[in-house]
């Protein structure tokens, strides 16, 4: 390779690092329900607050799109993605098809290491739990899709894991936007109970759990058509 190609293959990779860095920062604020659904995201404004250019700015907010987070209306820009309860619905059907595998790769393949880790996760979970306000509800919601991705990396399948991650995400997203007031993201003690079969090396009793686990936590949302009042009643004094 000469310089000049070398130049340009090192300016390449340093951009696609920069957009998977804002890629990251913005998922993770979409997750955490630190940009609300329907927040427009400028090209521009997200070039500005990151330093970059505006197409390194449009491919960061496109890889968010093919996730599901991002919402790219033609001649009106990107928005965080706004799930109907339909979308929702499927987000958790695709769960119910694809986690049971996972869990019973994983409690084929599950070390001490990793049973170690998934109850010093759970200890962070308890304390999560345990507080209050807007930004400890975040924390819960977050460290709840965590225990589901730590368990996919166990699975050993690269490919599901990525596609656990997407779901996750969107999961985490539905869970923030349509979970009842009070209501546990994802039960706590479900998760132990998943832990105990894994730690038993019980493929069968840790695949039921988490199809349970899974109806449970979709159950806590509430997914009801939402209608808004008629012109006659918004308008009555």
């Amino acid at each position: 390779m000469n310089r000049i190609d070398s130049t340009s293959a090192d300016g390449q990779h340093a951009a696609e690092d920069r957009t998977q860095a804002i890629h990251d920062r913005l998922r993770d604020a979409i997750v955490d329900r630190r940009l609300a659904p329907g927040t427009k995201l400028s090209e521009g404004e997200v070039g500005a607050l990151f330093d970059v250019s505006r197409t390194v700015a449009r491919a960061a907010l496109q890889m968010l799109a093919f996730e599901g987070l991002v919402r790219i209306e033609r001649n009106r820009g990107a928005f965080v993605a706004n799930p109907s309860p339909e979308e929702a619905r499927q987000v958790f059907a695709s769960r119910r098809l694809i986690e049971p595998g996972i869990v019973a790769a994983a409690a084929e393949r599950v070390t001490t290491d990793d049973l170690a880790r998934l109850r010093a996760h759970l200890a962070a979970e308890r304390r999560h739990m345990h507080e209050r306000g807007p930004d400890a509800r975040r924390a819960e919601i977050k460290a709840s899709g965590e225990f589901h991705l730590l368990l996919a990396a166990m699975g050993g399948n690269a490919i599901l894991q990525r596609f656990m991650e997407e779901l996750i995400a969107r999961s985490s997203l539905v869970i923030a936007l349509y979970g009842r007031s009070g209501a546990s993201s994802c039960g706590h003690d479900e998760h132990d109970a998943i832990v105990d079969a894994l730690e038993r090396r019980d493929a069968a009793v840790a695949v039921a759990l988490v199809v349970s686990h899974i109806d449970h936590i979709e159950a806590d949302l509430d997914l009801r058509a939402r209608t808004g009042p008629t012109l006659k009643a918004a308008l009555a004094p």
